[in-house]
């Protein structure tokens, strides 16, 4: 048995075998991801009201319609078909006028094109729909990462430690950092910056086994990975 074999999104396309099973990765998958989703809606300059009953509405049809199971050759990915489906929704929703919601009936909004829904200035072609979801798909791999890079450091009872050095995986600290956090520890310079490399090391484990959650094979690992780089300024180095 592979890796692939049990990854939540390997389940959710097995679901003629354990539909149950199926169901419970597919709203996992579903809960964790549900910020790319919300980014693309609102980059279509919908109010914020409305971005967030067309999300609810989005994964309400998702899982009860089973697009993952109607889309062989988008199949590789969840983020792909999770994106492409989108797409189609909102474009069906843009299409109607009203939305039925808490019994009665409502007007989806949309802001002036140039306006986000929290009023600040849009540039005209850098801050697209499509670049939003991708980059609110990034950023919820790596925090979850971190976050579980944090659980680990809290189980060996190292929580202090991991928050001073948290701001140090990302960006290279300078030797008075490095020096501070040693003073305050007790440690030696060396110590924390291997320490530093230890961490960066183990958020890139995370990340991937994350991002293989979503994925069928290495090739579509290995492209996920590469895309979450171009995806979002958080490069380990």
């Amino acid at each position: 048995m592979t890796r692939f074999q049990t990854t939540r999104w390997s389940v959710v396309l097995n679901a003629r075998k354990e539909p149950e099973l199926a169901r419970q990765a597919l709203e996992f998958l579903c809960r964790t991801y549900r910020s790319p989703v919300y980014a693309f809606i609102s980059g279509h300059n919908y109010t914020a009201e409305s971005a967030e009953d067309l999300t609810q509405a989005f994964f309400a049809r998702f899982i009860e319609e089973a697009y993952y199971l109607k889309a062989d050759p988008l199949r590789g990915r969840f983020r792909t078909l999770l994106l492409t489906a989108l797409k189609r929704f909102l474009d069906d929703a843009c299409d109607r006028e009203t939305a039925v919601k808490r019994g009665g009936r409502m007007q989806f909004q949309a802001l002036d094109s140039t306006t986000s829904s929290n009023g600040a200035t849009r540039i005209p072609g850098h801050d697209t729909p499509e670049f939003a979801f991708h980059r609110a798909w990034a950023h919820t791999v790596v925090q979850s990462a971190l976050r579980q890079l944090r659980g680990e450091a809290r189980e060996a009872g190292k929580t202090g430690l991991f928050d001073e050095l948290s701001a140090f995986i990302a960006e290279r600290p300078d030797d008075d950092d490095y020096a501070r956090v040693a003073a305050k520890f007790g440690m030696r310079r060396n110590t924390i910056a291997v320490a530093v490399h230890r961490l960066r090391h183990r958020l890139r484990e995370l990340i991937r086994e994350q991002l293989a959650d979503t994925a069928v094979d290495d090739t579509e690992l290995d492209r996920e990975l590469r895309e979450l780089g171009r995806s979002f300024d958080l490069l380990l180095p």
